[in-house]
């Protein structure tokens, strides 16, 4: 088997147009949609990174195929613009019809706003090949939602439990055209999944086309945006899920709590002013118990308040300062006896800072 169909889409910065192709007439998503897409921010993007996936099941209960979805985060570099943050997302099935292997994969780059920078759809049905190519102006793209983008728009909107009502976005039809699409919520519902009864929001997308009628699926999500169950209608098979994924849990932590400040009078309290007592009679023990070891010490301060009184110097820093130097480590070694005439280091350092 080979490749039915290879369809290629690329959005670029600017509004040019390939030259081969003629410029395809489109109609316009309305405000709702535009002001919509508009205001989604990256936050709630977020948690709808993720991959699942589904099987096929006939009308006879059958498992004849696979569906798997998986959105991750990367980058893009335009050319001659910085590098932006952007969404991988590849979908992908895999059945058989009428006894015939096919396979439909589609993989797309979407930006932060849900734009669609590139979108690759590979579908292998039959034996013939058919390339199609068609351009449109970038100014008449707004409210695009591509297929890559609606599976992320499709999860923002299970998780927040809310679809625009009125909106008209612009989609791709069957045959790869720009043409109109809408959403609608069809509320809850219980699902049974493996031996688990869960509620499943509901969200229809209906996309429109030029010359044929409107596809039409509707799509059964969980709490967190996973996909238990996809209904297209008019066709024999649905997409379901066989057993409950591990639901993300984006809850957003608790505020810190706020306490008034009181004043607070520890000598009235009793606990605190015990503590104070305590900690007051260890440090009048600790310091005891020093003097005691270091008789030193209180020949050294006897001497020093006898001269102190004996000379009265009016300042008393400068004075202690030159009483004790000899004792200090970090000086060198001097005589024992200096010199009543040298000027003194300290006196300078006074002086200078008066």
């Amino acid at each position: 088997m080979a490749l039915s169909s290879h369809v290629s889409i690329t959005q670029k910065k600017t509004s040019e147009v390939t030259p081969e192709a003629p410029i395809q007439k489109i109609p316009a998503a309305n405000r709702v949609a535009v002001d919509f897409l508009s205001h989604i921010e990256a936050k709630e993007l977020k948690p709808c990174v993720f991959e699942e996936s589904l099987v096929a099941i006939s009308e006879t209960g059958q498992t004849i195929g696979t569906f798997s979805i998986s959105v991750q985060m990367s980058s893009y570099s335009p050319e001659g613009w910085e590098e932006e943050d952007c969404y991988i997302v590849c979908a992908k099935s895999k059945g058989t019809i009428d006894g015939v292997p096919c396979t439909t994969s589609i993989t797309g780059c979407i930006t932060k706003t849900l734009e669609t920078v590139e979108q690759h759809t590979k579908e292998s049905v039959r034996e013939e090949i058919h390339i199609d190519t068609f351009s449109y102006k970038c100014a008449n793209l707004h409210g695009l939602v591509s297929e890559c983008a609606n599976f992320l728009l499709l999860r923002m909107m299970a998780r927040k439990q809310t679809v625009p009502q009125d909106a008209i976005f612009l989609s791709f039809d069957n045959n790869h055209h720009i043409w109109t699409s809408t959403y609608n919520a069809l509320g809850f519902q219980k699902q049974q999944v493996g031996k688990e009864e869960v509620d499943v929001f509901v969200i229809e997308r209906a996309v429109h086309s030029v010359d044929d009628i409107p596809l039409i699926w509707q799509y059964y999500f969980l709490s967190d945006g996973h996909l238990s169950r996809r209904v297209q209608v008019g066709s024999p098979a649905i997409m379901v899920i066989l057993k409950m994924p591990i639901l993300i849990d984006t809850d957003e932590p608790d505020p810190r709590p706020v306490f008034d400040k009181i004043l607070l009078d520890w000598e009235e309290d009793p606990e605190l002013y015990s503590q104070f007592l305590d900690r007051k009679e260890e440090l009048q023990a600790s310091h005891a118990t020093y003097v005691r070891r270091h008789p030193e010490l209180s020949a050294l301060l006897a001497d020093f308040l006898q001269l102190l009184l004996l000379r009265k110097p009016d300042d008393v820093v400068t004075f202690a300062a030159e009483f004790f130097a000899p004792f200090s480590a970090q000086r060198p070694p001097c005589r024992s006896f200096q010199s009543s005439d040298k000027p003194s280091p300290f006196r300078s350092l006074s002086s200078q800072q008066k």
